[in-house]
């Protein structure tokens, strides 16, 4: 395998140049152009290499025309008005995807399929998340040159001189992927892996059989794609597998992560979508199921996918500086520039949160206690000398006190099926604005540490007034519900909390849409393509789910070896049943009402009667584990 075409890196990407490494390996047979839409799917599709080959000077400035079907553009590709163009993206790595089944004759080797990252345009226009996040990148870089040209207060304390200037603006990003892993139809025991988190018999412990052939395999796979590999282990969740001889192994159900390093934003984005598929097909050639679902199984870890963020800049005189490092690491945590951007996605966040979490299955994670942010609040550290990683916050300050270029930001709350692509764009864009703030007002960075500090109720010149924004602590054992909600700010339940963000912060929506980054026509896209998928998620999957779900919860118990509470319990439960899932003639059941409203698109009742439901079937659960736990003899 060593002998195979992974990728072309970005600066061979003229006609001769592709030419020729498709002539040298003939397995590659297609080509496929890979567009992310809004909702965060991605295209594909296998066009011919010598078709691409017949017409390569139009496929790469032309691309491809669709009718649209192929993605979903509500409000803006319209039945209509529907031809879509995807546009070969020439400034980003391009990569082989290999298909291990299927042998090419004449040489041999896998046929290989050739991932052309790419734009969607619409009416000449940008649709799309990669778009998005291209625009971003590119209206950061010129605005802080700009600012930087002329600001003798951030020159000073970057400690740049007269004579520099600024040549290159480096906007990196690293993620990392959780997911589960589990043996196809092994039926999820989460009594065990409850016991099991809460024992942490699974973390960074030693993988065995094909879990650890897979993940090494992953790790080498992910290296040849030029990614840096740089740790596989064990999450949280989990329980041991069994050994059914001959090497064998079943009922497989653990949590890994994979980590690399961080790359150009827009080139770690495609990163972090290109490596979901290596790590699935890997795991699926030996004969397991993997999901990157943010919470897969209730009750036990779901899945993050955290976002380190961080910005450089390269200099005329070819010194390199890390824009949130301060000059000296033992006087300071961050630079202006550091504290401005960390104060303006806190500020921000509102409008930034629906990218991040965008369905039931992210709104299920971010729960007290499985180590996933439930508030806007961030850390930065006990003390300067001492870098500290508070994982229950939002979003914490990452430090090397010998390495200034490793300063930059961890936000926690993202999963591997957030947008990556717009979600960083809405950071970047908050980062600007408190860069903004802070380049305005020049202040001290022991002012700025003040006011990111500041106590609820304390006026700020940048900041709410009635919030706080730190905290050292952990924030899920130091305050009750009811302090963070007031401290940090009441987090949204569903996903139509979330989505109202951009219609109730028209003020911080704004700053998204600066330079044209997200310009109206996408937010208002998005935000009916969300509309769209909690729904239908809602209406086909969640109740369904638990209509599966209630019917499994039957009677248990005979007239023997019962007591009252065993018909105490079973009454609560049939009572719970019929309140959910069964209608009457006069009364209508909870999973109706909320197909219902749907219906009438009344969806802030629907979201209300969500917030019911799940609150309902909790307590079923809970109330039918600890009834059959009960039972000495079990009929059914």
């Amino acid at each position: 395998m060593n002998d195979l075409l992974y990728f072309i890196p970005a600066d061979q990407h003229d006609e001769e140049s592709i030419k020729q490494q498709l002539a040298d390996h003939p397995q590659i047979k297609f080509v496929s152009l890979t567009a992310v839409d809004l909702g965060n799917n991605s295209t594909d599709e296998k066009i011919p290499v010598q078709i691409f080959l017949e017409d390569i000077d139009g496929f790469l400035n032309q691309g491809v025309q669709t009718d649209g079907s192929s993605v979903y553009l509500p409000k803006i590709a319209q039945i209509n008005n529907a031809k879509v163009d995807l546009i070969p993206d020439r400034n980003v790595k391009w990569m082989v995807d290999y298909n291990l089944a299927h042998r090419d004759v004449a040489t041999g080797r896998p046929v290989g399929t050739l991932v052309i990252p790419a734009f969607l345009y619409h009416d000449g226009k940008p649709v799309c998340s990669r778009a998005v996040l291209k625009k971003s990148t590119e209206y950061f870089k010129s605005t802080l040159k700009a600012w930087l040209a002329e600001s003798d207060y951030a020159r000073e304390f970057l400690g740049m001189t007269k004579d520099e200037v600024v040549e290159e603006v480096y906007m990196t990003m690293a993620t990392e992927v959780e997911f589960w892993v589990k043996t196809p139809d092994h039926r999820t025991d989460t009594e065990k892996l409850t016991a099991s988190q809460t024992l942490k018999e699974q973390y960074w412990k030693r993988t065995v059989g094909p879990v650890r052939t897979a993940m090494e395999q992953s790790l080498i796979n992910l290296d040849n794609y030029g990614y840096h590999a740089e740790m596989g282990h064990k999450e949280v969740g989990g329980v041991p597998s069994k050994l059914a001889g001959m090497s064998q192994f079943t009922h497989i159900m653990e949590q890994l992560e994979i980590d690399w390093k961080y790359d150009e934003a827009l080139q770690s984005a495609d990163h972090e979508l290109f490596a979901r598929e290596i790590i699935r097909e890997t795991f699926v050639r030996h004969g397991l199921k993997v999901t990157f679902r943010a919470k897969p199984i209730e009750g036990v870890a779901g899945n993050g996918e955290h976002h380190h963020v961080g910005i450089a800049v390269k200099l005329s005189s070819g010194r390199k500086l890390n824009l949130f490092s301060p000059k000296n690491m033992k006087d300071s945590y961050l630079n202006p520039f550091g504290w401005g951007a960390l104060m303006g996605i806190l500020k921000h966040y509102e409008v930034i949160n629906p990218f991040v979490t965008s369905s039931n299955d992210a709104f299920n994670r971010l729960k007290p206690g499985f180590e996933a942010p439930v508030c806007t609040v961030s850390c930065i550290g006990h003390t300067v000398e001492v870098p500290a990683r508070n994982r229950t916050v939002l979003i914490g300050l990452i430090r090397d006190m010998d390495n200034p270029f490793a300063t930059r930001f961890e936000l926690r709350s993202p999963n591997p099926t957030s947008n990556t692509y717009l979600t960083t764009a809405a950071v970047y864009q908050s980062m600007l604005d408190g860069i903004a703030y802070v380049l305005d007002k020049k202040p001290t960075e022991a002012e700025l540490e003040k006011e990111l500090s500041k106590s609820y109720g304390e006026d700020s010149d940048y900041l709410e007034k009635f919030r706080a924004y730190r905290s050292e602590e952990d924030v899920f054992e130091h305050f009750t519900i009811e302090e963070r909600d007031q401290l940090f700010g009441v987090p949204p339940r569903t996903v139509w909390e979330n989505l109202k963000a951009f219609d109730q912060y028209k003020d911080k929506v704004s700053v998204l849409t600066r330079g044209e980054v997200f310009p109206e026509k996408v937010i208002e896209s998005y935000q009916a393509t969300i509309l769209s998928q909690w729904v239908s998620e809602l209406t086909n999957r969640v109740i369904p789910t638990n209509e599966d779900l209630i019917r499994r919860y039957v009677k248990l118990h005979g007239l023997d070896d019962i007591t009252d509470l065993d018909i105490v319990n079973w009454e609560k439960i049939r009572a719970l049943r019929s309140e959910l899932m069964k209608n009457s003639l006069d009364k209508q059941a909870l999973f109706t009402r909320i197909k219902n409203a749907i219906r009438d698109e009344q969806f802030e009742l629907a979201s209300e009667l969500q917030i019911e439901m799940m609150a309902k079937m909790t307590t079923l659960k809970s109330i039918y584990t600890e009834y059959r736990h009960n039972l000495i003899s079990i009929e059914n």
